[in-house]
């Protein structure tokens, strides 16, 4: 019996020294990799925008800092927005491909708090180049909009956004 004894305790001695290999990750990732593909995906959704805007050539754009495009198709005689003012307006946000993704019901309007609501960066930088009453047409890249995640909804990730505003009301 001894015999077995110590024949068990050297199995699990060298079966316990075996040397582990390490797991290497079959991909590894990097910031350069992430800015690399990030200034792809922006050089690709800016030809897309110039493609979709070349197909409507009455609208007026103006390009922001920030890559936002707007052209207020009908101009309002109101004051504009500044930050904490909530904003009375009515909407529709569609993509590119003309999918309507979401917009007010008629005769209804939804409040945004300038500079303090959910709404995504491109339409509260919209929103405050506007005057009560204005009509604009607003297109939103997709880093101003929501971005690589979409909205886990209607917006898929990485689309650019078209919205068309009203501005119907300031609220101080």
């Amino acid at each position: 019996m001894n015999k077995f004894f110590y024949i068990a305790i050297a199995i699990l001695f060298v079966s316990c020294t075996e040397e582990k290999k390490p797991v290497e990750p079959e991909f590894e990732w990097d910031k350069i990799q992430s800015s690399e593909l990030n200034s792809k995906f922006a050089k690709q959704e800016e030809i897309d925008i110039k493609l979709y805007l070349e197909m409507r050539p009455k609208w007026e754009m103006t390009k922001t800092g920030s890559g936002l495009r707007y052209w207020v198709y009908k101009s309002g005689e109101g004051e504009g927005l500044v930050s904490g003012d909530i904003a009375e307006v009515e909407y529709s946000v569609g993509l590119l491909d003309g999918t309507e993704c979401y917009s007010t019901d008629s005769d209804e309007y939804v409040e945004v708090i300038i500079d303090h609501s959910e709404v995504e960066t491109g339409m509260q930088e919209a929103l405050k180049l506007l005057k009560v009453g204005d009509m604009a047409k607003v297109i939103v890249p997709s880093h101003l909009g929501h971005g690589l995640l979409g909205d886990l909804d209607k917006i898929p990730p990485q689309r650019t956004l078209v919205i068309d505003l009203t501005l119907l009301g300031i609220t101080k």
